[in-house]
């Protein structure tokens, strides 16, 4: 790390690259869509989608169509990226014109897009989406006849093509879940119907992270893994990133920006929400909320620092928190480390998500951008 960083989220890339070929391995039968949706889930849209591309992905999944187009516009003109949400009015025009594939809910979304096409002369590639039990996007059972008649149509009038049907999974994060077969039923269902009334789909989808890597049944032609690509375990509970052959991709680390002596009795950050039980020392660490630490994180959050693993002391404030560092020597510029693989004692983002009540994927992805990434591991261009 370099002395004059106050902090940074160093991200190797080959670790991303080795997440991807460990995905591939366990789903030999399909094709892999690296999700590189949110800025690679905080790590870096385009060096993301570029290492997992180098460790075998072949298609790229993105949530909007702004994601779609830096990618083109950064030069990557291949593989096939699925861009899936959406809202009316959208910039279709600009995702045909970047050869984007987009998804459809909804006959609404299927007139837009076709719309879209004619104006440009060419059939857009479309992938119908089934809302097989997530009651969240796509289109219900009872609207999925509406929708499939609605793209035969367009399919009809050259100005639409459905390359692809797919859904998402729940629970999928629950291994041996019953609602994981009563969803693939329901996909299954859908895709029998639509090929039966003559969509003949190029890929067929289901799989997240989870799934990719403990239901096979729900591998299909296409996994659409994501978390897992950064290394970090979709099921933390059963089954952590190492045992799973993954490497956490992302190391966040800053520099003291303080170091100094305080007598027992004092309040320490705001509210004083922590009093210094002895005569001890104090180290800021100059990253806060703003910087994507969450301010959950007062007086639970791990961080590893003057050698050993330390907890926040006191509030985390909008721009810096404070550790108690007993009388363990430290002076101002030494490294601390939040979360990293946990390979040297570290924290890891998934202790930071079991301490603040949330998710590996908000630690990683919530990181601010005024936090420097750094790149490692970079293949030769």
């Amino acid at each position: 790390m370099e002395a004059a960083v106050r902090a940074e989220a160093r991200v190797d890339l080959a670790a991303i690259r080795a997440n991807v070929t460990v995905l591939r391995e366990r789903a030999p039968g399909a094709e892999v869509m690296a999700v590189v949706k949110a800025d690679g889930y905080g790590h870096g849209l385009v060096p993301s989608a570029r290492a997992a591309l180098a460790g075998g992905a072949t298609w790229l999944g993105v949530s909007n169509v702004e994601e779609a187009v830096a990618l083109r516009t950064a030069g990557i003109t291949e593989p096939r990226i699925l861009s899936w949400l959406a809202t009316p009015g959208e910039r279709w025009t600009e995702a045909l014109a970047a050869k984007v594939d987009v998804a459809a809910y909804s006959p609404w979304q299927l007139s837009e897009i076709a719309e879209a096409a004619a104006s440009r002369g060419v059939a857009a590639r479309v992938h119908l989406k089934i809302d097989s039990g997530l009651n969240r996007g796509g289109a219900h059972p009872r609207d999925w006849p509406a929708l499939v008649d609605a793209a035969l149509s367009a399919q009809a009038d050259g100005t639409v093509a459905v390359v692809g049907l797919w859904s998402h999974l729940a629970r999928a994060d629950e291994p041996g879940h019953p609602s994981i077969t009563q969803q693939l039923d329901a996909f299954r269902e859908a895709v029998a119907f639509a090929e039966r009334v003559g969509i003949q789909p190029e890929v067929r989808h289901l799989a997240n992270s989870a799934a990719t890597l403990t239901v096979p049944d729900a591998h299909f032609d296409l996994v659409r893994p994501g978390i897992a690509v950064y290394g970090l375990s979709p099921i933390p509970e059963t089954a952590p990133s190492d045992q799973l052959g993954l490497v956490p991709a992302m190391t966040l680390r800053a520099r003291f920006a303080l170091v100094k002596r305080v007598r027992a009795g004092e309040g320490v950050s705001y509210g004083h929400k922590y009093v210094t039980p002895r005569e001890t020392t104090l180290g800021l660490v100059p990253l806060g909320y703003a910087d994507g630490v969450p301010r959950a994180a007062s007086g639970v959050g791990p961080v590893w620092a003057a050698g050993s693993r330390r907890t926040i002391a006191g509030v985390v404030c909008m721009d810096q928190f404070v550790l108690d560092l007993d009388d363990d020597p430290a002076v101002a510029g030494d490294e601390v480390v939040l979360f990293g693989p946990g390979t040297s004692g570290e924290p890891t983002a998934q202790d930071w998500a079991e301490a603040t009540g949330t998710i590996s994927y908000e630690i990683v992805t919530r990181i601010g951008a005024r936090v420097p990434r750094r790149y490692a591991g970079e293949e030769p261009r």
